[in-house]
């Protein structure tokens, strides 16, 4: 755990000292990195026969918990967006 919070700390400390320098390219790479990363955990979960075997006892609250998450965030970020298009003088 503690390697995990020095990588963000870290990463933190990198990006405030070079908050300055065009890194425009960095962006992809992220959003490669995050693509790979969501396939490999995907790779993962399908290999693991407790995760396989148990997906029938997940049921209906689990389904229940991932719609209200997501639809919660989208609302959440909607309100927000309109709160700052709103502050900027634009007509929302």
């Amino acid at each position: 755990m503690f390697i995990v919070i020095g990588l963000i700390l870290t990463g933190m400390l990198l990006g405030y000292l070079l908050r300055r320098r065009n890194l425009r390219k960095i962006h992809p790479a992220i959003t490669v990195l995050i693509w790979l990363l969501l396939f490999i955990l995907g790779i993962e979960v399908g290999s693991s026969e407790q995760v396989i075997k148990g997906l029938h006892t997940i049921g209906l609250e689990a389904v229940i918990l991932t719609l209200g998450g997501t639809l919660g965030s989208a609302v959440a970020a909607w309100a927000l967006w309109r709160a700052l298009y709103k502050r900027k003088g634009g007509c929302a």
